[in-house]
């Protein structure tokens, strides 16, 4: 399990890795600043605010220039009321702009991330059972969470000052030139060098934050593992060996860090070097203009402090530029997961089709609801590394039918079920259900078919009844009593202090694997699907428990398609059908009874099974 990791080297979510080493992705950050647009009225009150903020702030220079120049020219009988009515109004707007960006910025930000993380979910729920094949779930929650919050922040915080910043270097510049264009020239000549800088950085500090978050991502799908394995890892004492890889891990992230910190804390002070240089050549030129006489006293005062803060925004958009060479990383991330499109999907003729079923209020795909039969034609599939799963399966199941899959260990029983369900489809070959292919219908209309229990099926946290009540969130208290009596599972929960409202637990932690089993059937009976699944769903119970499901049972696979994987066979004897699968193929068919007179491969698998068994029952009784 801590010897496992996604190589995150080798994935780039869909990015080539030309674009992985390219600057700033354009396209990318428009499709993000789509999420902020939607919300136009508060995108709207936020420049506004940012807009106004840079307007008082590039006023108190010129206030400042005409106090002195005014004092200069009349002496102590100036009249400044003027100047301090017209001061009071700019603090009380800066104050009034200030509170209202954080609050819409705030807004923006929560907006963000909220609609973000929806998009990423909504997403995960419709992309393939291939798509999980090889990320791990802390890979994926490193995406809707630490990269979410980054993005959410740059996108509402960095439009705001990009505003307050475009603002004020323009505002400040016609400022300068306006009073006297020769020294505001000087002030700004700094400017290609700035330029050519933050050029050169923009390369290393995009590589190196893009290193820090897909280690990061790692370090959280470590984090994942080690709580989800804890008690194998405590089995087999490898709590060392889990260390020393989480240490390699956290290794690599310290040092990506560090560099990706040292290249923003060098690129922020150069820039503040060359605000600096551009103050001291304001302060050498415009102090001889004001000896030769060129300039005023007050419009020297206010270069000196447009000159400062004409480097204030630039400082600020430096920040924030550096910011988004970081934050391009989370954001090719989060959109790779949003932006992904699932293998299996309806097509666009079914989509059609399904919109004009509302409109009219059909039957949803235009197909009647009664599943009749099931028919594998020449099915062949093979996950994208390796041999052949399955190979040329020919199969029909009829309504009304109970048939039984066995066979070795990977010899294809899950995949051929995993077909059915279309969470994978055919690499070759077609499924058909009532003689139409199945890819002709939507997923959801099949699936809402189906009743599914699994070897480990999963329970959420809650309580019992909601557990049960997942498989019809219709249902009422009674039909859900029903079938978890229909299931064997009423007794059990009614000996519990809380009965049907007792809290399972973290994943059912709180219950046995028995009863976890249990209240999994209880949600298939309750869902009344038209094909029910069981994938060795009796594995986990002992022998009473599992006589009181097939009791149960009986009436529930009455009329209905039914595929059982079994692993013990004792308890398939009474299916109509009975399938061995051997490497991909089918190798033998037919009733209990017929394959046993046959004495192939089933026969050799129940005799062996069935001296197991007898052979435990003695050795039980004996001690």
């Amino acid at each position: 399990m801590s010897d496992v990791y996604f190589d995150d080297e080798n994935y780039h979510d869909g990015f080539d890795d030309d674009s992985y080493h390219q600057g700033m992705n354009l396209d990318l950050w428009k499709k993000l600043l789509g999420y902020a647009l939607h919300y136009k009225k508060e995108v709207a009150i936020l420049a506004t605010c940012a807009f106004f903020t840079a307007v008082c702030e590039i006023a108190y220079p010129l206030i400042t220039k005409s106090v002195i120049d005014a004092i200069a020219a009349d002496g102590v009988n100036t009249d400044l009321s003027f100047y301090a009515w017209l001061y009071l109004f700019f603090t009380i707007l800066l104050g009034f702009s200030i509170g209202g960006f954080i609050t819409f910025g705030g807004k923006i930000r929560t907006h963000v991330a909220h609609d973000i993380r929806m998009d990423g979910f909504c997403n995960l729920q419709a992309l393939s059972f291939s798509y999980y094949d090889f990320r791990p779930v802390g890979w994926l929650m490193a995406r809707m969470t630490s990269d979410c919050e980054r993005l959410s922040n740059i996108l509402a915080w960095g439009m705001l000052d990009l505003v307050w910043s475009f603002t004020m270097m323009i505002g400040i510049a016609i400022a300068m030139l306006w009073m006297d264009a020769s020294l505001g020239l000087i002030v700004m000549s700094v400017l290609p060098v700035l330029a050519w800088i933050s050029i050169k950085f923009q390369h290393r500090i995009l590589k190196s934050a893009r290193i820090v978050r897909k280690t990061n991502s790692r370090i959280t799908g470590s984090y994942n593992e080690s709580i989800m394995g804890v008690q194998t890892s405590k089995a087999f004492v490898k709590e060392a060996e889990n260390l020393k890889n989480f240490g390699e891990l956290t290794d690599q992230m310290h040092s990506a860090s560090v560099l990706n910190l040292i290249q923003a804390a060098l690129y922020l002070p150069i820039v503040l070097t060359l605000g600096s240089v551009a103050i001291g050549l304001a302060l050498v030129f415009g102090g001889l203009e004001v000896i030769w006489g060129t300039i005023t006293a007050g419009t020297m005062v206010a270069f000196l402090a447009y000159a400062r803060h004409f480097f204030e925004p630039i400082e600020q958009l430096a920040a924030w530029f550096a910011e988004m060479q970081m934050a391009q990383a989370s954001a090719e991330r989060i959109m790779s997961l949003v932006m992904a499109e699932p293998d299996i999907r309806d097509s666009d003729d079914v989509v059609a089709a399904m919109h004009e079923d509302k409109k009219t209020n059909a039957a949803i795909d235009g197909y009647p609801d009664e599943i009749n039969q099931i028919t594998f034609d020449d099915v062949s599939f093979s996950y994208e590394i390796g041999d052949p799963v399955l190979k040329n399966v020919n199969l029909t199941i009829d309504q009304g039918e109970t048939l039984a899959i066995v066979g070795s260990t990977g010899g294809g029983k899950s995949t051929l079920v995993s077909l059915l369900c279309r969470f994978y489809e055919p690499t070759e070959g077609r499924i058909l259900i009532n003689d139409i292919d199945y890819k002709s219908r939507s997923l959801q209309w099949l699936q809402s078919n189906l009743g599914i229990v699994l070897q480990s099926s999963h329970i959420f946290g809650g309580s019992i009844l909601e557990n049960i009540r997942y498989g019809n969130l219709e249902a009422t208290d009674d039909e859900v009593f029903a079938a978890s009596r229909k299931a064997g599972a009423h007794v059990f929960i009614e000996a519990m202090k809380d009965g049907y409202q007792t809290s399972v637990g973290e994943g059912g932690s709180k219950l046995s694997a028995g009863q976890k089993q249990l209240i999994s059937f209880a949600r298939a009976i309750l869902a009344d699907p038209k094909i029910l699944i069981m994938d060795e769903a009796t594995s986990s119970v002992d022998t009473e428990t599992e006589q009181q499901i097939q009791e149960g049972l009986d009436n529930l696979l009455s009329g209905r398609i039914a595929l059982v994987i079994a692993h013990r066979l004792s308890t398939i004897r009474h299916a109509d059908r009975i399938l061995v699968i051997e490497h991909g193929e089918i190798t033998e068919s037919g009733s209990h009874d017929a394959l046993m007179s046959v004495q192939g491969r089933y026969y050799r698998l129940y005799t062996q099974q069935s001296l197991a068994e007898f052979a435990d029952t003695e050795a039980y009784w004996q001690k």
